[in-house]
């Protein structure tokens, strides 16, 4: 992996953040259970209690890269659960 990328978009249904990497992605037959509790090379409980936590806001997150070309995260935000501050000048 070189690039780790994060960007949003706005819509009128909420805001979406991306995070991705190009890096090996996930394979295919690991997508169906990465959110699950248990599953990983750790504790197993990372990307289940990302999940979990996020949901009790109305979040979502899910992974829709492409195995062999990098990982790709989607946040979703509800409108409404998000404000933005600023002018957005550094």
């Amino acid at each position: 992996m070189k690039t780790i990328r994060v960007s949003s978009r706005e819509s009128d249904r909420g805001l979406t953040i991306v995070c991705e990497d190009d890096g090996m992605g996930i394979p295919t037959e690991d997508k169906k259970r990465l959110f699950t509790k248990g599953f990983g090379k750790n504790t197993g409980l990372g990307l289940f209690l990302s999940r979990e936590i996020l949901a009790i806001t109305g979040i979502t997150i899910t992974e829709n890269g492409i195995p062999g070309k990098g990982a790709r995260f989607e946040i979703s935000v509800p409108k409404g659960a998000y404000r933005f501050t600023g002018n957005g000048e550094k």
